[in-house]
């Protein structure tokens, strides 16, 4: 059935975003409102105050962006059933609805305490709740809209309108996450990118090669916002802190202990930032006690201090050996930065195992989206009337220079411990690797 708009929400980044009857019927849930009380970025508006924008508006406007690739793909004929359009737009808008507060932060405490993930919970979500009964009662398949929210329907080119490096969630979240930083680097002509639009005998995504340089602009901000908003000393500062204290706290305040689905939704990051900042650590318990102190010293930004950096742009995380076997081995750079982490751990591991305030955090990313079954993209389907053909991204000096991992080591302690910690890795950070 075609699309029937029913009203519109007013948007600082898409300006207007039309919604559909079922769509209205899920946004009006307490389980979809629950994303409002979840921040996009998580800590980062403790360094661009303006970044307090939340999940929820993220998810509406990738919801809008699924439309229009669903809408460019099916006039292309790529796809004969125009319903495939909403359930585009659904799994757009509850691709993210698994989330749970402070985002990815909290995802790493599910992951060690349940090997859980927010597509884990996302998955339940649309298929267990009530979300599901709407979605029926409208005409659409629950099964079909969580499919393609987490990259598991049988059209692998549908998958890539969700996530990866043609997604409409990158698409958002690019320009949405610069919008409210206040920085200039997310720019992204979307407009162009999704009428270009094309898929490949294949069945994967690509572009028309029009669309090219806008491809290449895209990739290059999403690299610039990594370096300078998502990976910024200080706002992993208070990520670490936070991270820290609902780490240590978990097993007293339960936080990932979930009879149901009911106590998941009511946990939002205000609500366990105050769990821990309230919590009645006891003196006989002092690592508690620094949790509990962590997370008032986040509230207040009396934040962690950067004492050591390391930053390293390596190439691809694996590289198969042209053997029988095909084994792996590490690239250099990257035994390098294991190296580099080793070393430091070996300096400051034993300070961490009495108790002392310093903190070692290590981050990697992707500098290229994964693709929505998580495996490295090197390249982009070029279709054009004539022929189509793979352009790997060794033919694209731009994005051929950040393909890789952002790999990122930092070690963060209190201002009182500052000079001490700084003393103590003064001789490793003038070793050359």
């Amino acid at each position: 059935m075609a699309l029937k708009y029913v009203g519109e929400i007013t948007d600082p980044i898409h300006k207007n975003i039309k919604f559909t009857t079922v769509e209205k019927e899920i946004i009006d849930t307490s389980i979809f409102q629950r994303l409002r009380r979840i921040r996009q970025l998580a800590g980062a508006y403790l360094v661009y105050p303006g970044a307090l924008h939340s999940r929820f508006e993220h998810s509406l406007g990738s919801m809008f962006l699924a439309g229009m690739a669903g809408q460019t793909l099916f006039d292309k004929g790529y796809f004969t059933d125009i319903d495939l359009i909403q359930h585009l737009r659904l799994a757009a808008l509850l691709h993210d609805v698994g989330h749970g507060p402070f985002s990815h932060l909290f995802e790493e405490i599910l992951k060690d305490s349940k090997n859980y993930s927010h597509e884990n919970f996302g998955e339940r979500i649309i298929l267990e709740t009530k979300i599901s009964d709407i979605i029926k009662r409208n005409g659409y398949s629950p099964d079909t809209v969580s499919s393609l929210s987490f990259g598991k329907h049988n059209s692998g080119y549908l998958n890539e309108v969700i996530s990866g490096g043609l997604s409409v969630d990158l698409m958002d979240y690019l320009p949405r996450d610069s919008y409210f930083s206040g920085t200039e680097y997310g720019k992204v002509d979307y407009f162009r990118i999704i009428n270009s639009l094309e898929v490949a005998s294949s069945k994967v995504l690509g572009i028309n090669k029009s669309a090219l340089y806008s491809y290449e602009s895209m990739l290059i901000s999403r690299y610039q916002m990594f370096k300078s908003v998502y990976f910024h000393k200080t706002v992993r500062s208070g990520e670490v802190m936070i991270l820290h204290s609902m780490k240590h706290l978990n097993r007293s305040l339960h936080l990932t202990d979930f009879d149901s689905l009911e106590d998941f939704f009511a946990l939002h990051d205000e609500m366990v930032l105050e769990l821990l900042c309230n919590f009645p650590a006891s003196k006989s318990r002092p690592m508690d006690t620094f949790a509990v102190k962590l997370a008032r010293d986040y509230k207040s930004r009396n934040l962690l201090k950067c004492i050591y950096e390391y930053f390293s742009l390596s190439n691809q995380r694996f590289e198969k050996e042209r053997d029988s076997k095909q084994s792996r081995r590490l690239p250099d750079r990257a035994i390098d930065f294991e190296k580099q982490i080793h070393l430091i751990q070996s300096i400051i591991g034993s300070h961490q195992d009495a108790g002392e305030p310093v903190f070692l955090d290590i981050s990697r990313a992707p500098s290229i989206p994964l693709a929505p079954k998580k495996e490295e993209v090197t390249s982009i389907m070029i279709i054009n009337k004539e022929a189509e053909y793979e352009k790997s991204f060794d033919q694209l000096p731009l994005i051929n220079v950040i393909t890789g991992y952002l790999d990122m080591i930092r070690v963060y302690t209190t201002k009182e411990k500052r000079n001490f910690f700084k003393s103590l890795l003064k001789d490793f950070e003038n070793q050359n690797f």
